[in-house]
């Protein structure tokens, strides 16, 4: 997808989650079923605004040594791979072993490393460690699990499709996410999302309106449920 424009990214990103997900249901343009993580995948910081930016994709092993190496130090190639992409960015990174989790590559060190390269968040089937820091740096990082090691944590592949909790995701796909999950935002309806938005938004605070006030009658709600629709 092109990138969105500064206002438009900030304009989408203040929406949560759940409303970007009932406009992408509206529009129609794929499978209610598809395009959002499961309930495997925690928002460990619920606290904090929500998370938009443009994925950077990396896939990983944490319960074996690799091939060559030790850390993440010695696969610094990704940072340059992760400034090819336009900002802000989301890490999402797949846990390939057959028990993802078994150690972290995401700790205080390395996040505040992909910080600095313009992440503002990440997102993994895997295990975090160091969540104090974490949090206090409003990193965004929803996971699979918590770990208290890097265990052999390293890079098994860069810049290739992944799988998160039934998310699929490609490089470059817009990513949002807060206290209730993640999910992909379609590039052929990101910029229209925030008009639709406030349409919708409008429409659920006229039933709930109607749900609060003394005349309310099922008949008056059946008709606004109507009107909406039709």
């Amino acid at each position: 997808m092109n990138p969105l424009a500064v206002e438009q990214l900030e304009a989408l990103r203040r929406l949560e989650t759940p409303v970007v997900a009932n406009v992408i249901d509206t529009l129609e343009v794929r499978l209610r079923n598809e395009g959002f993580a499961d309930s495997s995948i925690h928002c460990l910081f619920p606290r904090l605004a929500p998370m938009l930016g443009y994925a950077v994709t990396v896939k990983i092993r944490g319960s074996s040594p690799p091939p060559v190496g030790h850390a993440y130090p010695d696969r610094t190639d990704w940072w340059n791979h992760i400034l090819g992409l336009p900002a802000p960015r989301v890490v999402v990174i797949q846990d390939m072993d057959a028990r993802p989790g078994c150690g972290a590559l995401l700790g205080e060190v390395h996040c505040n490393i992909l910080q600095a390269l313009g992440c503002v968040g990440a997102a993994t089937n895997g295990a975090v460690r160091d969540l104090t820091a974490l949090e206090s740096m409003r990193f965004a990082v929803f996971a699979g699990s918590i770990a208290v090691s890097h265990a052999y944590a390293h890079i098994v592949q860069i810049g290739c499709p992944v799988e998160i909790g039934g998310l699929h995701v490609k490089p470059g796909d817009l990513i949002h996410g807060d206290r209730h999950g993640i999910l992909s935002v379609p590039g052929d309806c990101a910029a229209r999302i925030p008009a639709a938005a406030a349409i919708l938004l409008e429409h659920e605070r006229k039933l709930i309106a109607l749900c609060r006030s003394p005349e309310f009658t099922v008949e008056k709600l059946r008709a606004a449920v109507k009107e909406h629709h039709d």
